[in-house]
């Protein structure tokens, strides 16, 4: 695994609640920051904050303001392809 530091003035961080959790909220940062930019897919998010389930995963992401990329065509595609397979 790879680690990364992030140097802060000693007050700043103290004020950002010490060291353990300044790693937890960056690590959450750049994991939602990176599926907004389509970087990380859903799965990866999951594993690289070790969520359990997809959906405490799709709570995070939702929480943090990075939505799905879903456009109205992926919705048309989506129902036609539920059509093709669902009896009428």
């Amino acid at each position: 695994m790879t680690h990364i530091a992030i140097e802060l003035p000693e007050d700043i961080a103290s004020r950002l609640g010490g060291n353990d959790q300044l790693s937890d909220v960056a690590l959450r940062a750049l994991a939602a920051q990176a599926y907004r930019d389509g970087h990380l897919t859903h799965a990866e998010v999951q594993r690289v904050l070790g969520f359990k389930s997809r959906w405490e995963t799709d709570a995070f992401l939702k929480q943090a303001g990075a939505y799905l990329d879903y456009t109205e065509a992926d919705l048309d595609n989506d129902l036609a392809a539920s059509r093709r397979i669902s009896p009428a």
